[in-house]
């Protein structure tokens, strides 16, 4: 029995600290008003940034799209940056006033083809914005990032939010998306502390970032390398709700598992790289925002957290219903998934309060598991490039 309830204790403080976690987090989240910038008549010079690899499908309704912002023509430009593009949709690219920056690379990165851009590109710029190859921003997005970046912020995380919820993969990827709005930008700016960025959606002082991005290394996680930096070097992170950019969820079981052992991978990478790092930081310079981040990528991922939280709980409460174990045990259980249920309760927008929310519960034992094998398979996956592919979807649903 002690063999027994020491397991169970471990597992009851692991689970309880990460569920104590989100909850803390999400409850902070119902509090965040949407901060309000003073009226500024200074409109910066903007590069909207969008690089792809073999995104021939959304790239062309990506850049016309871009270009309809209510923002001075004169004051930013659409930068597609190519890499292996197919010869039709680089002349299709070309009708339209955009730059065209063709890349090529024997390992394809992120990194690389904004490095390579930015190179190529004048100084004259303010602001980059960083979008993927399916991004739609809603077209006032370059006036909202423009106050905060007018003023005091190095950098900005708007509102990314699904452009499809046609399948049951797409509605909880959307879910995951807004939970992780919730928890890590909203639930974090109430606090004081950084919103996260996301790898899209997001702008940053034009100078800073440049040098910022010059030191890189990443092959998958650039935004966690360069988010690590800003937080080390004492920068807050903005984030714009109402700044709406539209993002292409996963539809396939298969790219959803790649595209979280690409993240996952990353995420404990720079964990165990930034650590101690953060934890001197914090005790020497009070770095509370580092630390934090540090911290939130040992996390477990929110889906495989109520996973367990449900599977132990459901197994210990019954074991000790029948061996006659100590009540304490079952409450504490009971205590840790109610805790989690909530915080997931808290998270999820009204919006998704749906019958296709429901439908794709359905979905959500095979995601968990899905999940679990990607955790098991990181090993070397941030070390290698993994490409999600993107389908012709159209404008946001």
């Amino acid at each position: 029995m002690s063999i027994f309830n020491s397991i169970q204790i471990v597992l009851l403080v692991l689970l309880g600290l990460a569920t104590l976690y989100i909850l803390l987090f999400a409850t902070a989240g119902l509090f965040y008003k949407q901060q309000v910038f003073a009226a500024t008549e200074k409109l910066l010079k903007i590069a909207v940034l969008i690089p792809g690899y073999r995104e021939d499908e959304v790239i062309v309704e990506a850049a016309k799209s871009a270009l309809q912002q209510k923002y001075p023509m004169s004051l930013f430009d659409v930068v597609i940056i190519a890499d292996s593009f197919e010869e039709e949709t680089l002349n299709t690219l070309r009708s339209y006033p955009v730059k065209v920056i063709e890349v090529h690379f024997d390992t394809s990165t992120k990194a690389k083809a904004l490095n390579s851009a930015m190179a190529q590109l004048s100084d004259q710029y303010d602001v980059a914005v960083v979008l993927d190859a399916d991004n739609i921003m809603e077209t006032d997005f370059l006036l909202k990032i423009n106050a905060p970046l007018s003023q005091d912020f190095m950098a900005v995380q708007g509102h990314r939010t699904a452009k499809n919820t046609n399948n049951s993969w797409a509605v909880l990827d959307a879910v995951s998306e807004e939970i992780n709005n919730h928890i890590f930008r909203k639930g974090h700016r109430v606090l004081g502390l950084s919103s996260a960025i996301i790898g899209s959606g997001m702008a940053f002082n034009y100078n800073y970032f440049k040098s910022l991005m010059s030191s890189v290394t990443a092959v998958g996680g650039f935004d966690k390398e360069i988010e690590l930096k800003m937080l080390k070097q004492g920068h807050k992170i903005m984030y714009l709700h109402n700044a709406v950019v539209y993002d292409e969820k996963v539809q396939k079981a298969e790219v959803f598992g790649n595209q979280r052992r690409r993240w996952l991978s990353a995420q404990f990478h720079y964990f165990r790289k930034d650590i101690l790092s953060a934890i001197k930081d914090l005790v020497t310079k009070g770095n509370v925002d580092y630390f934090d981040k540090a911290i939130q990528f040992i996390q477990p991922p929110r889906i495989l957290l109520l996973g367990a939280v449900i599977i132990f709980g459901a197994l210990f409460i019954t074991t000790n219903f029948l061996l006659d174990n100590q009540l304490l045990f079952t409450g504490c259980w009971l205590g840790i998934a109610s805790a989690c249920i909530v915080s997931f309760l808290f998270s999820i927008p009204r919006s998704l309060y749906n019958a296709g929310t429901l439908k794709a519960l359905v979905s959500l034992p095979k995601g968990m598991l899905t999940m679990l094998i990607s955790l098991l398979k990181i090993k070397g996956a941030n070390k290698k490039f993994i490409h999600t592919k993107h389908t012709a979807t159209s404008q946001p649903q």
